[in-house]
């Protein structure tokens, strides 16, 4: 098995990565939202451009 990150072997203890650094990678992109499902569901559309335009509280 190839990391899906830098398609090196995989090591057992960050499996299915071949290392933190590129388990980290990952983990970033799902976060950011790099990663995402799509959904043809005209509500999930409609709750996503709600979200949006609601003001975010800002950290104190």
């Amino acid at each position: 098995m190839s990391c899906p990150i830098c398609n090196r072997d995989t090591t057992p203890a960050y499996r299915p990565f071949c290392s933190r650094r590129c388990a980290d990678v990952d983990l970033a992109r799902w976060l950011t939202g790099s990663y995402a499902i799509p959904s043809d569901d005209p509500e999930d559309a409609q709750a996503a451009a709600e979200a949006l335009s609601k003001p975010q509280p800002k950290p104190h």
